[in-house]
């Protein structure tokens, strides 16, 4: 039993720094890189920072077919692939002499984030363990939330040292030398007699009535939800600063919002799964429904309402991996998660265009409303979603 633990344990942790490279190395990679990149090319800001919202349009476009090769193989052909992948994507954007070949570069990165973000991960996690899955795919986003914490500061330390050139070159190199050995060493694969079962059956079967009801608010959830994360994660220090509060405080402010996420992941490992999983959905969406309320009321509360913001969008993380499951069982499991994740990509995509608009034309009062409406709406999606429990 111990050794089973410590297997786990193993799996999880190797997981864990393979998502922490990936999400650091591809969405958190424009936050640090895009200034200095526009600055030393002259491309404009606006299309540096495009490059991320191509590379999650094609994520999105291979989540489903991606879900199925890990119905299929297991994760780990496809999470090697996704090493490699990114790797190839970061070495394109180092040496790439112009914008075109910028944007190749990130269509290789997308293909990389189709196969190595959160739902991928989740989905081999849930086809290792199938309806015990839960507490795996809990500290999983655990290890995740320190994506941002490490890579921000890895990626300014590489720029001020070798120039953002360098910096995707170095993130290059992690990927072969650091997620590549850990994936093919430390994940495990699938027996040959398990990669063809009644179980394919099984997941390539329609869905009955109830479950199609509840995948349709799941990815409902999934868009309003990225739309949600994306926009505030884009334009949050823009919309504070409207506020009247200023840089230096509107920074601070947002960086409460990452060990909030972290503290709230803690406390759902803490309960050790007693509530079902839509119960978790409900409170995290009712979180981050009453921080962006007091943001778009403009209650002189911003650091109240960002930490339970982020205590929402940390246990959202876990509810997107944990309610697929408990809904739709574990055998269907990595191939639905492939097909969910395309809505919820394809929103996150678009969402900063959405912020920007918003912002331009309606400005930031209404930003914020737009913000709180898209939270209570999925308030409503994650209670409808409780009636489709089996």
């Amino acid at each position: 039993m111990r050794s089973e633990a410590r297997d786990r344990l193993t799996v999880i942790s190797a997981l864990g720094v393979v998502e922490i490279l990936a999400w650091g190395s591809s969405f958190y990679l424009p936050a640090v890189l895009a200034g200095p990149i526009a600055a030393d090319t002259g491309w404009p800001l606006a299309w540096v920072v495009g490059g991320l919202s191509i590379g999650l349009l094609v994520a999105a476009i291979a989540s489903p077919r991606v879900g199925i090769a890990i119905h299929r193989h297991g994760g780990r052909p496809v999470l090697a692939s996704a090493a490699l992948l990114l790797a190839l994507g970061h070495l394109v954007i180092g040496l790439a002499p112009s914008l075109p070949v910028f944007f190749a570069g990130w269509l290789v990165i997308g293909l990389g984030m189709g196969c190595g973000l959160y739902d991928p991960a989740f989905a081999t996690l849930g086809r290792f363990y199938g309806a015990e899955a839960r507490p795996a795919i809990t500290t999983l986003t655990l290890w995740g939330g320190f994506a941002s914490t490490v890579c921000w500061p890895l990626s300014a330390f590489l720029v001020e040292q070798v120039g953002w050139r360098g910096a995707c070159l170095a993130y290059a190199g992690l990927h072969l030398a650091v997620t590549l050995p850990l994936v093919l060493g430390l994940i495990p694969g699938v027996p040959a007699s398990a990669e063809v079962d009644g179980g394919e059956r099984r997941a390539d079967a329609p869905l009955a009535p109830r479950e199609r009801r509840a995948f349709l608010l799941m990815a409902g959830v999934l868009v309003l939800g990225g739309t949600v994360t994306t926009m505030v994660s884009v334009h949050l220090i823009t919309l504070l600063q409207a506020r009247g509060v200023a840089l230096a405080a509107a920074v601070s402010y947002g960086a409460l919002i990452g060990p909030a996420q972290v503290a709230a992941r803690v406390v759902e490992m803490a309960n050790k799964g007693r509530h079902h999983p839509l119960w978790t959905l409900m409170v995290a969406m009712v979180l981050v429904t009453l921080g962006l309320t007091i943001l778009a009321a403009g209650i002189p509360a911003v650091a109240v309402a960002l930490v339970l913001y982020g205590a929402g969008n940390g246990i959202y993380s876990i509810a997107r991996g944990t309610v697929p499951l408990a809904l739709f069982g574990a055998d269907r499991y990595p191939v639905l998660v492939g097909r969910l994740a395309r809505p919820g990509l394809a929103a996150q995509a678009l969402a900063p265009s959405l912020g920007a608009v918003t912002l331009t034309y309606g400005g930031p009062d209404t930003a914020y409303v737009l913000l709180a409406a898209l939270a209570f709406a999925n308030v409503g999606l994650a209670a409808a979603l409780r009636g489709t429990r089996p």
